[in-house]
């Protein structure tokens, strides 16, 4: 696992699309592949209500920062009934109409910033991604987060490096609650105030608003979670109803952080 494998996968693949997303994997990703062929390198971002206005924003930035050749395109999903039902599978919907998109804008080989951590979780986007001959530099050079990492700091990458993880505003609807613009609206708004509430110098923080079928749960990690004394639960709690649209009115609970706890399985477990 070093960058010269990386460098030498992405060597052998001729003139590739790398689809960002925003978050520190595929904007490494686009940076590395762009610094070693920019003419090969085209850098495509899909903006839609499940990503947040900082990560095209950041998209664009880091875009004007490396003079990429980038375009920004829409993702289409929401047109899906498939999709906004929000099956257990619905990042295979997702990444469907994403792939598809950026196929209407370029016949190159195109690239997404799945590493080997990814693996080991139950990813459905996988499934799209197969289906559209995308190709996962990282899976082939084997690198996994940690290394995704230390390659953005290598590269200069800066704040970009310590990015928290920050999946689409739709893993945080709970499986089977339909998706809506207006919800992830609200859930987006959510964490921006309870982040900007706990904001400490910097350090990751896991903020995640739940929208469940019990109602609304704020999760955080668990330094957290323990600063948050009474008074300030009670400030966050009537802010975050303030928030929130006549049907998602209600009590507001705050719970430790779970990786993926919006995602269910059903009774048997059985996975589409």
């Amino acid at each position: 696992m070093t960058r010269q494998i990386l460098e030498s996968v992405l060597a052998g693949l001729g003139p590739v699309a790398v689809a960002v997303s925003g978050g520190v994997d595929s904007l490494t990703l686009a940076t590395l592949a762009h610094r070693l062929a920019p003419a090969a390198t085209l850098v495509v971002h899909a903006v839609s209500p499940a990503v947040p206005a900082e990560a095209t924003a950041r998209v664009r930035a880091e875009g004007a920062r490396e003079g990429w050749t980038l375009r920004v395109i829409e993702a289409g999903e929401f047109a899906d009934p498939a999709y906004r039902a929000n099956p257990v599978n619905r990042c295979f919907f997702c990444k469907t109409n994403l792939y598809g998109a950026v196929r209407q804008v370029t016949d190159r080989q195109i690239l997404s910033g799945a590493n080997r951590d990814d693996l080991g979780e139950y990813r459905p986007g996988l499934d799209a991604a197969r289906e559209h001959g995308v190709r996962h530099p990282y899976v082939e050079a084997g690198f996994d987060k940690a290394a995704v990492r230390a390659l953005a700091r290598d590269l200069g990458l800066g704040a970009v490096a310590e990015l928290p993880a920050a999946p689409c505003l739709s893993s945080r609807v709970e499986t089977g609650i339909a998706i809506e613009p207006e919800t992830l609206g609200f859930i987006h708004a959510v964490e921006r105030l309870v982040g900007g509430a706990l904001e400490t110098g910097g350090a990751m923080r896991a903020v995640r608003c739940r929208v469940r079928a019990e109602g609304v749960v704020v999760e955080l990690d668990p330094a957290s979670l323990a600063a948050l004394d009474p008074d300030s639960r009670a400030a966050l709690g009537a802010g975050i109803r303030d928030l929130a649209p006549p049907r998602l009115a209600g009590g507001v609970r705050f719970a430790p952080y779970r990786v993926g706890s919006a995602f269910l399985v059903d009774r048997r477990g059985d996975r589409p």
